[in-house]
């Protein structure tokens, strides 16, 4: 029946939805679990789905044009014929082209609410630090915790695309240029924190001195100069 396909959309929409709120919570608070991962995926995008709605709204669109063809040659022939418009014709007519209609608009409401939730995951990745490098995008090693093979061809170029737009607010302002705007928009608790390594870094320059970050090994330091790599998965607040 119309409509079906879409219904199974949205469903899919929601369990997504369901499945990952609490995580992005978890990850815009900047929490991660002991591999350093906030554990925010994406699911496999549903090409068959997807592409047999768009089967389903061509149909309707070709009904929608057979209906309006049947109702011009109805017209011609009254009045060819002399004779005037049969009410319980033009109600079925109606009904029928109504109907048809409503599962065309309904299949890409739905269909745009697939996207847009998909899009809106997409966003939050990028903002929470777990896609850092659009340069290879598609081959899985572009992102340090986020495989690309869940997203379609156009997901990859709107993410990358998205991704060089706050780029290039970063590096180009002078507004900007001093400020992380991808940092956590959540004031610290604490300025200074408690960290443990988690993957060997190396040495860091910061106000208060330098810090040789070697796995396994504690820290107190400031948190706005650890927080990219707590974003990143490098250290852990502990």
């Amino acid at each position: 029946m119309y409509g079906d396909l879409g219904n199974k959309l949205i469903i899919e929409a929601k369990r997504t939805e369901q499945l990952t709120q609490r995580h992005i919570a978890a990850s815009l608070n900047n929490e991660v679990n002991h591999n350093g991962s906030n554990n925010v995926t994406i699911p496999m995008y549903n090409d068959e789905l997807v592409n047999n709605i768009l089967k389903e709204v061509r149909q309707l669109k070709q009904n929608a044009d057979y209906f309006k063809q049947v109702k011009q040659e109805q017209e011609e022939q009254q009045l060819l014929d002399g004779v005037g418009a049969n009410p319980r014709n033009d109600k079925i007519r109606h009904c029928q082209n109504f109907v048809n209609l409503i599962c065309l608009e309904r299949n890409k409401r739905c269909l745009m609410a697939y996207q847009r939730m998909r899009s809106d995951m997409i966003d939050k990745l990028i903002w929470n630090g777990d896609i850092e490098n659009n340069s290879s995008a598609g081959t899985g090693t572009g992102s340090k915790r986020y495989e690309y093979n869940e997203l379609s061809h156009n997901e990859q170029e709107y993410m990358n695309q998205y991704k060089n737009l706050l780029d290039d607010l970063n590096s180009e302002s002078e507004l900007w240029s001093s400020v992380e705007i991808m940092g956590n928009m959540n004031p610290p608790s604490d300025i200074f924190i408690d960290i443990r390594v988690l993957k060997d870094i190396g040495e860091i320059q910061t106000e208060y001195g330098t810090f040789n970050l070697v796995k396994d090994s504690q820290f107190y330091v400031r948190q706005s100069d650890v927080e990219r790599l707590i974003q990143q998965g490098y250290v852990q607040k502990i």
